[in-house]
């Protein structure tokens, strides 16, 4: 039997495919939630990064795109549904803020149309402030209401991977429990990315525009990826109390499936990252072939 991969559940490439099917999973476990106005949320989010808004540029950033934002709406509908089936009771009100955060959560790369310098990626250590910020502005064109403001800023704030969630100040429980599933969806949502290690040669040069030295080169970052994926798990074990293990709920209930196949993509993509920097195997990025990721990064930086 073909083993059943995530990316072949749903058309991740296709907007209008991931709001489908988040809002079916919404329906199996919030039945009062405001689909109506969960719609008009994503399709604003969309319009947002495609460029429809006045005074805001388009998404320019190739890393931290639309795509990676749906990637990350769907797992935290995915989480929440798992997690109700897990026995956590998430209000409908909850289940709309935390829909919203996650749309929004790096709308800080975003640039005013009058700032021609560069592209968002020089927002990088400050985009979770300025995403925060733009909640902030922009929530009723979301449906939030503004006593809810700041537990959807407190969870975009959890997704700062430089921020223990310990010390952000949650209004009560439930926005802290949901922005450690934020959190943990926002990485979910990168790393199980089936081309999650050619886009991150797309992330080094969003980390150089933002001055951020971490790196030599793209192979510098590949190899270092390595222990990323380690440190990963450290923090959703450790910070974000372990708010990936509601994942597998989701896929007995909505797929019937019993498995994480979240877990099994990044697994997969660890597995293959180590195979391909052995030594001998000639350039690791010759074997980074999906999406034509590679040679976009070429043609565009070298």
């Amino acid at each position: 039997m073909t083993e059943i991969q995530l990316a072949n559940l749903v058309q991740m490439d296709s907007p209008k495919a991931v709001l489908e099917e988040a809002v079916a999973t919404i329906a199996c476990f919030s039945a009062a939630a405001d689909l109506p106005v969960i719609r008009s949320a994503f399709d604003q989010t969309v319009s947002l990064y495609r460029g429809a808004w006045p005074d805001i540029k388009g998404c320019n950033t190739d890393y931290h795109d639309l795509k990676h934002v749906t990637d990350c709406f769907l797992a935290m509908v995915r989480l929440m549904h798992g997690a109700v089936e897990n026995g956590l009771c998430i209000t409908p009100r909850q289940v709309h803020q935390a829909a919203v955060a996650a749309l929004l959560h790096d709308s800080g790369y975003l640039q005013n149309c009058d700032d021609t310098l560069g592209t968002g990626a020089k927002f990088t250590l400050s985009h979770v402030r300025r995403s925060m910020d733009f909640l902030q502005r922009y929530h009723r064109v979301f449906g939030l209401q503004s006593s809810e403001i700041n537990a959807c800023m407190a969870m975009i704030h959890c997704t700062d991977l430089s921020c223990t969630p310990a010390g952000i100040p949650f209004p009560d429980p439930a926005s802290a429990r949901l922005g450690k599933m934020l959190a943990t969806a926002d990485v979910l949502a990168q790393m199980a990315d089936r081309t999650y290690l050619e886009k991150l040669l797309f992330l080094f040069y969003e980390l150089d525009e933002a001055c951020l030295n971490d790196y030599c080169d793209e192979l510098d970052l590949l190899k270092r990826s390595r222990d990323f994926f380690i440190q990963i798990s450290d923090r959703m074990k450790n910070q974000l109390d372990a708010s990936d293990r509601f994942m597998i709920h989701h896929f007995r209930s909505r797929w019937h499936i019993d498995a994480d196949l979240y877990r099994t993509a990044i697994d997969d993509q660890h597995a293959y990252l180590k195979r391909i920097l052995k030594n001998g195997g000639g350039d690791p990025r010759n074997r980074l072939r999906r999406g034509n990721v590679v040679n976009k990064v070429r043609a565009r930086y070298n």
